[in-house]
């Protein structure tokens, strides 16, 4: 399995314990907003607001919260505070590249987080364009549930113009091309299958390998700017291992 979709995995992992706690809420309210405030509020035929509350309902979202969200984007509700959505690119240790994707009411405060994590660990942050040109967007569909045929699962998925198919311990994953994202989905649950979760990732072209000790710096680097409120994501090109996920877990 390739880096972005072992540390996807590992997040799921902590996201299902963040949820508990209610952190991810405000990261969650605010992608709901925008969406509804550049697509309308009507999820059928917005995508990215679909995609938005289904991300919601999987941490267990109030549905009260998720409907003020989309009425503060719509301007029902005339209490949201001015959300400013970028991407940020930066270097990790040994040249590891990042994107972090961000969603803020203050861009300063946001910037000067980062790059202290980023400094802090060694790394730094880097100009637009020096680093996105490594990464491309695509579609990602985990599947739920356990012992699915992957070949099936194989046939529906490209017959609707998926790229990509991953069985990562029983954990059937669905990549797709952007333009391709809500068809790849939508003929999945035609087929029967329940959506895990599913989301927009940046995914390297190439991965960077690293010794271990330089991987797990860079793992505890990308855990630590996750950490931030305004961070609704982050990408990195970093190989990751077994190996590598065995030495952060116990770091």
């Amino acid at each position: 399995m390739s880096g972005h979709s072992k540390w996807s995995t590992i997040k799921r992992k902590k996201g299902a314990e963040d949820a508990k706690r209610g952190k991810i809420f405000t990261r969650l309210a605010r992608d709901i907003t925008i969406a509804a405030r550049e697509g309308g509020g009507d999820e059928n035929a917005n995508p990215r607001l679909k995609l938005a509350i289904a991300k919601a309902k999987a941490a267990n979202m109030p549905k009260d919260n998720i409907e003020r969200a989309i009425n503060r984007g719509t301007g029902k509700l005339i209490d949201g505070e001015a959300l400013e959505e970028f991407t940020l690119e930066g270097y990790g240790l040994e040249g590891v590249a990042f994107l972090i994707d961000v969603l803020t009411d203050n861009k300063n405060r946001t910037l000067s987080e980062v790059k202290r994590i980023f400094n802090k660990a060694g790394g730094s942050l880097a100009s637009a364009g020096s680093v996105a040109w490594q990464f491309e967007q695509k579609g990602a569909i985990v599947l739920a549930g356990e012992n699915l045929d992957f070949d099936e699962v194989f046939m529906v998925a490209a017959e609707a113009g998926a790229d990509d198919v991953t069985n990562d311990d029983g954990t059937i994953t669905v990549f797709t091309p952007r333009e391709q994202f809500a068809a790849v989905e939508a003929a999945l649950t035609a087929a029967g299958y329940t959506v895990e979760e599913s989301e927009l990732r940046w995914i390297a072209k190439n991965e960077t390998e690293v010794p271990i000790e330089m991987a797990v710096a860079n793992m505890k680097l990308m855990n630590d700017i996750e950490e931030l409120d305004d961070v609704q994501g982050v990408a990195s090109n970093l190989a990751i291992s077994d190996d590598v996920i065995a030495a952060f877990e116990t770091a």
